[in-house]
């Protein structure tokens, strides 16, 4: 038989409920923030310029760190073996994105994971290094921006001799067993036969490997051409040092070389495009498909020149190179 509620007890029951509701609610576990798994096979100290571009842009874009989007960071700090152990890591914790830079890491979160995006703020030639399809049309899980690297190396030829006179012997130091060194040193191989130069490439695979490499360059080159890899990046001070004490020069690929010591670099403006790494991401929280976004390619490129590592040298810098550098370092 139906029971009767008057109208008194409705009103006392629908008013428990609302007051139960809010009560119901503090009670629910807070929501998941999406997670960005970022590793390098650098170390922090090395990259902070870099991430610290990419999460002010996430910050621009809502993404703030801590109240919006949670970010993992890990760091291999040289030692490549550590990238499978972190991307599978990341894979277990079921991040949301995957964010890195360079072939090595890349090709291990791409082993580790066909399902979670991955965003790479540069990696030299990821065509050639297979990375992905194309520019235009990336597909799979993969995307990113191109650094350019090895449409680069002979501009970066010219630059050196114009601050190094009759250049004649060059010494190459990489990082060969990373894909985009490799295809980088062959590029740069093929400028330095049309200008006439002879390269000598020395392998590096440890940070031991610089005391070395060095060593062996004594009386043998006139210049040194650093190609940039997270190995390289990490032991920039250790490389300029070594220069110096051997008198030799050196050509890096972005400012960071310059700032510890080196003499030139020339490349392409690695904070911005970490910041518009951050528009990927933000792309694809929003649930944009990797593969559907094209690979980009630099739109800034800058020349620094540090005239105390010149006077150092006792080289001259050209007038004219002065005018044209993007940042002069006295």
């Amino acid at each position: 038989m139906p029971v009767k509620i008057g109208r008194r007890q409705l009103v006392s029951v629908l008013g428990g409920a609302v007051v139960a509701w809010p009560l119901a609610a503090r009670a629910q576990p807070p929501a998941k923030l999406p997670t960005i798994g970022f590793f390098s096979a650098g170390s922090a100290a090395a990259l902070s310029h870099w991430v610290g571009a990419l999460v002010r842009r996430l910050g621009e874009l809502g993404w703030i760190e801590g109240r919006t989007v949670a970010i993992e960071y890990r760091w291999a700090d040289g030692r490549n073996e550590r990238l499978a152990e972190i991307a599978a890591e990341f894979v277990q914790r079921k991040v949301d994105v995957i964010v890195t830079h360079s072939a090595d890491p890349v090709i291990a979160a791409r082993k580790a994971t066909s399902v979670i995006p991955i965003v790479f703020g540069v990696v030299g030639d990821p065509v050639g290094t297979g990375l992905v399809a194309s520019l235009a049309r990336p597909g799979g899980n993969v995307t990113g921006l191109s650094g350019q690297t090895p449409d680069l190396a002979a501009k970066r030829l010219l630059l050196l001799r114009e601050v190094v006179p009759g250049l004649q012997r060059l010494a190459v130091i990489g990082h060969h067993d990373a894909p985009g060194v490799v295809l980088e040193i062959d590029e740069l191989q093929t400028a330095a036969r049309s200008l006439g130069l002879d390269v000598a490439v020395f392998e590096i695979r440890r940070a031991e490997d610089f005391a070395r490499a060095f060593a062996s360059f004594k009386g043998r080159v006139e210049a040194v051409y650093v190609v940039g890899d997270p190995l390289m990046t990490s032991n920039r001070i250790r490389i300029n040092t070594l220069s110096l004490v051997e008198r030799l020069p050196t050509m890096g690929g972005f400012r960071e070389y310059v700032e510890v010591g080196g003499l030139i670099a020339y490349g392409p403006n690695y904070q911005d495009m970490w910041r518009r790494a951050g528009d990927y991401v933000d792309k694809i929280l929003r649930g944009a498909k990797p593969g559907d976004l094209p690979v980009e390619q630099p739109t800034k490129f800058d020349l620094i020149i540090n005239l105390v590592t010149a006077n150092a040298l006792g080289l001259t810098v050209p007038e004219t190179l002065l005018a044209t550098a993007d940042e002069v370092m006295e």
